[in-house]
């Protein structure tokens, strides 16, 4: 069984890496004391345990992450995962085409935001690799 405080330390350091320290610093702090608990879950099952299983790689993991997120009109979590979709190589293609198909499933209002949000995270990326 797997302690809940490795899990916590385990998917803190993963949610810094994939969206820099200083904004997760920020989203943990956002709703005070009040907000502890969320954050807790968060960062021990979200990123220390569901984004630590080995069935999808990062990239996947992050291009669902940015389908549900559009598709459900959470722009706000659709940015913090667009810049966790670059941190994990996810390329301007990959990105676009997530978007075309949440426009053609959900609705094009579901992608006009996101792809505006998209479109400023993935402008300078340099992870447009052939």
């Amino acid at each position: 069984m797997v302690d809940v405080n490795d899990l916590y330390a385990r998917g803190l350091d993963r949610r810094k890496q994939m969206l820099g320290a200083k904004q997760v610093e920020n989203r943990m702090a956002a709703a005070g004391d009040f907000g502890a608990p969320l954050q807790n879950i968060i960062n021990a099952y979200v990123y220390g345990d569901i984004w630590e299983r080995k069935g999808l790689s990062d990239p996947m993991r992050s291009l669902v992450m940015l389908a549900i997120t559009a598709a459900s009109g959470k722009a706000n979590e659709f940015r913090v995962h667009a810049q966790g979709a670059r941190a994990n190589g996810c390329t301007t293609e990959q990105v676009q085409d997530v978007l075309l198909l949440v426009a053609m499933y959900c609705g094009i209002p579901s992608a006009i935001e996101t792809t505006r949000i998209a479109a400023e995270i993935f402008s300078d990326s340099g992870t447009d690799e052939a």
